[in-house]
């Protein structure tokens, strides 16, 4: 069974759709944690950013089981509409999704053309030697703000305040994240599947990220050629929510120019 978006996947558009496309994949928690990135780049791309299948309510097909079927779903739509150049933008696990579609599409002469960049932002997705990733299915609300915010405060949300609507929506997400990318949010052979990425890419990381550590980013952007890694001060799992300014200022340059 061939790996097939949903043809009713909400897809958030912004932007001139005569630019470029951007197509922009969240992470686990859903498309509200990217939202930022959207409104950013639309100032100079065409934005696509849609909910990954299983997640706030749509559905998942049953031949999307993994992260790899995820980003071979999304590549397969890019290359069938025909995009060229398309820069990939990606946070957390939707930066696991922007590797795999750029290793899949190194592979696959069909795909050659189809990626023009990839953006990956405090990525999970590979095994770093005692570089361990947080259990995120064993953390609290505190503990997950602990771990994934600068300034956790900023980060917590009390569970009291939480509708039960919310909850069971949120509940949903992380059973469908559980089941694509697994507890331990990796597959041991996607780094050394990582010298295959042929388009330039750019690896984003907040240096007060603790759910995976800067060290993991530097290894990431080492065994992709020729990437490039910066770090964005007093920020962390998700820079562009927690420091935006200083975000832009290190993906701007990369987008400008590829």
């Amino acid at each position: 069974m061939p790996n097939t978006l949903p043809d009713d996947l909400p897809v958030l558009r912004a932007g001139d759709p005569a630019a470029p496309i951007a197509l922009v994949l969240h992470g686990g928690g859903g498309p509200r944690t990217v939202a930022p990135i959207v409104q950013h780049l639309a100032a100079s791309r065409h934005v696509h950013a849609p909910t990954h299948p299983g997640w706030d309510g749509t559905e998942r097909p049953e031949s999307i089981a993994s992260i790899a079927d995820l980003a071979s779903a999304y590549l397969t739509r890019l290359r069938d509409h025909g995009e060229r150049d398309v820069l990939v933008v990606g946070s957390s696990i939707g930066g696991w999704i922007a590797l795999e579609m750029a290793v899949q599409a190194a592979a696959d002469e069909r795909s050659a053309g189809v990626l023009g960049g990839v953006v990956v932002i405090d990525t999970v997705g590979v095994v770093v030697p005692g570089e361990p990733i947080a259990d995120f299915f064993a953390l609290d609300a505190r503990g997950l703000a602990e771990v994934a915010w600068h300034d956790p405060e900023r980060g917590y949300q009390d569970p009291a305040l939480v509708t039960e609507e919310q909850r069971t929506v949120l509940q949903a997400n992380g059973q469908t994240m559980a089941v694509l990318a697994g507890r331990a949010m990796s597959d041991p052979t996607l780094l050394g599947r990582l010298s295959a990425v042929a388009v330039p890419t750019l690896v984003v990381w907040g240096a007060s990220d603790r759910v995976i550590t800067p060290g993991y980013g530097r290894a990431v952007a080492a065994a992709v050629p020729g990437a490039v890694f910066a770090e964005v001060a007093a920020a962390g799992h998700l820079p562009h929510l927690e420091a935006p300014e200083r975000t832009w200022a290190v993906l701007d340059p990369f987008v400008t120019q590829h």
